[in-house]
């Protein structure tokens, strides 16, 4: 049944996002919307062999950073070691879905990343004590650039303060940076010498007095992996990795047009289906088990539009995967109500105490699946693991609120105080009735 449901939604979910023309479409991944497929290689002949994949790594962090500001979500970005014509090289992957012109693709990943050290000049009643660096745009106008960039830098080093052992970062300046960092810092004793990597601010010190021998550190109240973090970026965002497009190509959506047509198809007759069975054997109960289906669809596909989530082909397997549980749920609290009538109760008391009955092993089935979702979601490196985990934790949640809340609502509002031959047969209570069975214990 849950695989019926599964065919179900997915199909009339696919229906209803594929329309065109469409004003609110839901962000697809490259598996069901393609996408574009860009290849990079990295220049990495001035970086020593040990930096090498630190470098790598950086670059990966600032492209995927340039093209969530475009608000494309989900992007594969990775780095890989390949050979050509013989040679080792560094490559960088990126694809992006539902960015479909290359061209445009292309100016999202724009050039290689800088380093650039810039002065604070302030713009209205703003002063270096109360910068606000929430903004992008706002802290980069308030900053001019200077000539002293990263190829300046010769290193970035974790250090300790010897009294407090507090984290610093030390920073050493080449020949060159040397006497441009003493010039910068003689004219801006108590300013802002601002540190950014790709336009973005990763530090923002204050300057304490000139600096002359080309050495200095950066102090605040880091934690240790935060001193880490710069001391990384500062390394790396140093290094100099260009990068020049070698590849493009543009991605179909891999599960075709004509899976996709079939699981409009299937998803119609599975939906209907399962209705029919939901109905035929829980009657009345089952009815508004399909009811309240419906609205965990509206509620997931709501939250899908509000986050929003970016769905591909494992994120719909975790959301139907949630859809059997919610399924599944009904399932138990209809056959508790029933063993419930026939020890006799009425139609009130079987339905309010068969819910009390479902609901520890609902909850206890729901909580598992939920620590699941968690562990996946917080130890998964892959995008698609994390959006399968996502999108199944966001749904065992939901469904929790409609098996319970939803359902219990319509049936207590539904439900006749005391029943009749109709009311017996709607609520399947006339089959085993008042066989005055002894209390059933709890699960």
């Amino acid at each position: 049944m849950t695989l019926l449901i599964a065919g179900a939604l997915l199909g009339l979910f696919i229906y209803f996002t594929q329309q065109p023309g469409s004003s609110y479409p839901f962000k697809l991944g490259l598996d069901l919307n393609g996408g574009t497929h860009l290849e990079y290689q990295a220049d990495v002949s001035k970086v020593q062999d040990g930096d090498i994949r630190g470098a790598m790594s950086t670059l990966r962090t600032v492209i995927e950073r340039r093209i969530n500001i475009f608000g494309v979500s989900e992007p594969l970005v990775q780095t890989e070691e390949a050979t050509i014509n013989g040679q080792k090289v560094e490559k960088l992957i990126v694809e992006l879905p539902g960015v479909t012109d290359i061209n445009q693709a292309i100016q999202l990943i724009g050039q290689t990343p800088t380093l650039q050290f810039k002065i604070y000049k302030g713009t209205g009643s703003s002063t270096p004590s109360n910068l606000d660096l929430s903004s992008t745009s706002t802290v980069n106008s308030q900053f001019e650039d200077t000539k002293l960039t990263g190829q300046y830098l010769q290193k970035a080093t974790l250090e300790f303060n010897p009294q407090t052992n507090q984290p610093l970062v030390g920073l050493t300046f080449n020949s060159e940076g040397k006497q441009l960092f003493a010039d910068i810092t003689k004219a801006n004793v108590g300013n802002i010498v601002g540190i950014f990597l790709d336009n973005q601010p990763i530090s923002t010190p204050v300057v304490n007095e000139p600096i002359l021998t080309g050495q200095a550190q950066i102090s605040g109240n880091f934690t240790r992996q935060q001193a880490q973090d710069l001391v990384r970026n500062l390394n790396y965002g140093a290094l100099p990795v260009p990068i020049s497009l070698i590849g493009t190509e543009s991605i179909g959506a891999s599960l075709g047009a004509d899976a996709l047509a079939k699981s409009i198809n299937a998803g119609i007759w599975g939906f209907i289906i399962v209705a029919l069975f939901l109905i035929l054997w829980y009657r009345l109960p089952g009815l508004l088990a399909v009811v309240s289906l419906g609205m965990y669809t509206l509620i997931m596909l709501t939250i899908f539009k509000l986050i929003p989530v970016v769905l591909t082909s494992a994120g719909l397997a975790g959301f139907i995967l949630s859809i059997g549980m919610a399924v599944d749920a009904n399932i138990l609290i209809f056959e508790r109500m029933k063993e419930e009538f026939r020890r006799g109760l009425s139609l009130e008391e079987g339905i309010r105490e068969g819910f009390k009955r479902a609901w520890l092993s609902i909850r206890d089935s729901n909580l598992s699946s939920i620590i699941t979702g968690l562990i996946l979601y917080y130890f998964a490196t892959s995008a698609l693991v994390k959006g399968f985990a996502l999108v199944f934790f966001i749904g065992v949640i939901v469904s929790m609120f409609t098996a319970i809340t939803v359902s219990r609502t319509f049936l207590i509002a539904i439900g006749p105080k005391e029943g009749g031959k109709l009311s017996d047969f709607l609520f399947h209570r006339s089959f085993g009735k008042s066989k005055n069975l002894p209390p059933s214990n709890n699960l």
